[in-house]
């Protein structure tokens, strides 16, 4: 590592250390069920809140941080009617992260210690209405910081290899560097972990982010993000046995299964404040093309067909993405490790879809 690297590394590790935080304790009713629980993080389970929780990773958190911490002390949120399984599975209430006034007093009545912030406008999808973009991934995300900040709370905001740009190096690209994305996702997130590192130095607050590759899961729907043929392509393969790429076969990104994502995510939401020396983590598991995943399908479904047809916005955000991520930070610092290889993650990804569909034709 260069000494610049390192010295910038030290200054950070020795900004990020500070006594816990505590809040005072309140009495708060979710779903008819009196709890009380301290804010006070390091000695008693943490209550936490999901924003944006129905997206592709929210409900799968609020299940891992429930076993972990006890049904009633996380709270799922959205500006949408969940389905009944969601709702039926733990605390879930309404919460606009564009209404301050709101997410104040669902922080306050609940005692929330912990803020995971998952709103957010995507890329593809932003690029058609940066508008919207803006209000929920920049306003939106001032709403959280400010209120996480008067409340002492831990808050966690991820952030995405859209953070970087054309002019970033590519491969593998480290978590220091120049990013200049060209994105409004991009920049809403490089203003985010600029924002949070600020009040992290500037106010003490607990503020944590971790750069997410691709996020591949069998559970959810895509939500409008570039990586998402990812996701689409192992559903036409159960499903049709064809597939229409939307990038270029020989587009390398970086990619995880969703488990890892989530694992990493717990890890590091309980990782200690004082072996933290950055506020802002890459992590990766795998890099892939659109070709090299169907290859890895083939092994399993000789008959697959894809073809490419890119879409220009999508391809053009994809070329300026990173091909992979550097993580060695987050292995070293708190022990990052990553289980699912490209092989594993095709394997699992059918296995999990034509089981699915299977049982959905039974009932």
């Amino acid at each position: 590592m260069m000494p610049v690297v390192q010295l910038l590394r030290a200054a950070l590790k020795h900004a990020g250390n500070r006594p816990p935080r505590c809040v005072m304790q309140t009495t708060s009713a979710v779903h008819g069920v009196r709890t009380h629980a301290s804010s006070c993080t390091d000695g008693d389970k943490p209550k936490v809140l999901i924003t944006g929780g129905l997206g592709q990773l929210g409900v799968g958190l609020a299940k891992s941080l429930r076993r972990r911490f006890g049904k009633f002390n996380v709270i799922l949120s959205d500006i949408r009617k969940p389905p009944n399984h969601v709702y039926n599975n733990g605390p879930f209430i309404f919460s606009d992260i564009l209404d301050y006034k709101n997410l104040r007093e669902i922080v306050v009545n609940n005692n929330i210690s912990w803020l995971v912030h998952y709103s957010a406008v995507l890329s593809a999808v932003g690029e058609h209405n940066v508008a919207l973009a803006k209000e929920v991934n920049i306003t939106g995300f001032h709403n959280i910081l400010d209120i996480a900040n008067e409340h002492g709370l831990r808050v966690f905001v991820p952030s995405t290899i859209g953070a970087f740009g054309p002019s970033s190096p590519k491969d593998p690209t480290p978590d220091l560097c120049v990013q200049r994305p060209r994105t409004i996702y991009g920049v809403s997130k490089v203003h985010a972990e600029l924002m949070g590192e600020y009040y992290h130095q500037r106010y003490g607050l607990d503020f944590r982010c971790l750069r997410y590759p691709g996020i591949i899961s069998a559970d959810s729907q895509p939500g409008g993000g570039t990586t998402d043929y990812a996701v689409q392509i192992f559903h036409a393969a159960v499903k049709s046995g064809h597939f229409k790429c939307n990038l270029r076969s020989d587009t390398r990104l970086p990619m995880m299964y969703i488990d890892d994502c989530i694992r990493a995510t717990m890890e590091f939401l309980e990782a200690p404040d004082d072996v933290l020396v950055s506020r802002t983590y890459n992590i990766n598991a795998m890099s892939f093309t659109p070709q090299d995943l169907t290859c890895e399908i083939q092994k399993v479904l000789s008959d697959f067909k894809v073809t490419y047809n890119a879409d220009p916005v999508r391809q053009a955000i994809a070329d300026g993405w990173p091909k992979a991520l550097e993580d060695s930070a987050a292995r070293q610092d708190w022990g990052w490790k990553h289980e699912y290889d490209l092989p594993q993650l095709v394997q699992t990804m059918l296995t999990h879809i034509t089981l699915g569909n299977k049982l959905a034709r039974a009932f």
